[in-house]
């Protein structure tokens, strides 16, 4: 999306380029791809926002994206040159394409993979969803989301780190494949839930794990809404099943990660801890729950987040 000053100076069939700032020439710019204008449109943006986010509320991330981009959208044929400094210079032994990955899973003998979209650090019911799954297929891919995220979410080289920290323990190393995933988050629950499907499928997936309020924020979302969204949709079309997992949690009198359908216990016996609980446990230097998270985990977010707080 541009501005209308902008689109006013482009024409259709116009050749446009798509650059970034280039450190190594002050004032320069790095050439990352040409976009051939075949389309050049206004578009209602509350409607999109309606469409996209079943949200037209401001207060909604994606929404407040969409409000603030410019009023036209180009579209055409796109030629990509080059990758992002941001995206060459930062995980590059764990960011594989979606060429490397389909290549790997064939080299692995792996013809059933199930895929884990996560914008958090891992904690143990995570791991319990991941392990699960992995019962039923070849192998894992571990994907944490790198991307553009809300301010208040853990920064990304802490969640990266935070699996790290425990993979080589805890998983079947050869049955796991952590790669780190690209995208933003636009927050957009059941319909961002149907975008990680696809592009995890283009990834080489042939599952998908979607738990409780996938790629939700707020309120805005319902527990399970992006369960019920595949059932819109041809599974033929979509190419890549969903496993569907309900809350996990740990239950001290289980002394396991269960889900409301496997325990006949009440919350009172049930660990949960809210996002705002474990960032200000961290910030006042306490260890998580061992039954929220592993203790190597913990270490590495009280460090990324009294980091963050210049502690």
């Amino acid at each position: 999306a541009v501005d209308e000053t902008l689109a006013n100076q482009i024409k259709i069939g116009q050749t446009v380029a798509l650059a970034e700032p280039d450190p190594a020439s002050p004032g320069g710019e790095r050439l990352l791809a040409v976009l051939a204008v075949s389309e050049k449109f206004k578009y209602d943006k509350i409607l999109e926002a309606e469409k996209v986010f079943r949200t037209t509320d401001a207060e909604h991330p994606g929404v407040a994206r969409v409000y603030a981009q410019g009023d036209v959208y180009l579209a055409g044929d796109i030629w990509v040159f080059d990758r992002p400094l941001e995206v060459i210079n930062s995980f590059t032994d764990i960011r594989f394409t979606p060429a490397e990955t389909r290549r790997l899973f064939a080299e692995r003998g792996w013809r059933r993979v199930v895929a884990f979209q996560t914008r958090n650090p891992i904690h143990r019911a995570h791991e319990y969803l991941q392990k699960v799954a992995l019962e039923v297929v070849d192998g894992l891919m571990l994907h944490p989301l790198v991307g553009e995220t809300k301010s208040d979410d853990v920064a990304a080289d802490v969640r990266v780190a935070s699996y790290q920290a425990i993979l080589e323990t805890y998983y079947p190393m050869d049955r796991v494949l952590l790669n780190v995933f690209p995208a933003a988050m636009r927050y957009g629950g059941p319909r961002e839930a149907i975008f990680h499907a696809i592009a995890r499928k283009n990834y080489g997936c042939s599952h998908f794990i979607v738990g409780r309020d996938h790629a939700g924020v707020g309120k805005y979302y319902g527990s399970y809404d992006a369960h019920y969204i595949f059932d819109e949709f041809d599974p033929r079309a979509l190419d890549i099943t969903p496993l569907f997992f309900e809350h996990a949690f740990f239950c001290r009198k289980c002394e396991a990660v269960v889900t409301a359908k496997t325990c006949p216990h009440g919350k009172d016996h049930w660990v949960f801890l809210s996002g705002t609980q474990v960032r200000e446990m961290l910030a006042r230097g306490e260890m998580l729950p061992t039954e929220f998270t592993r203790p190597e985990v913990s270490a590495v977010l009280m460090k990324g987040v009294q980091g963050r707080n210049g502690k």
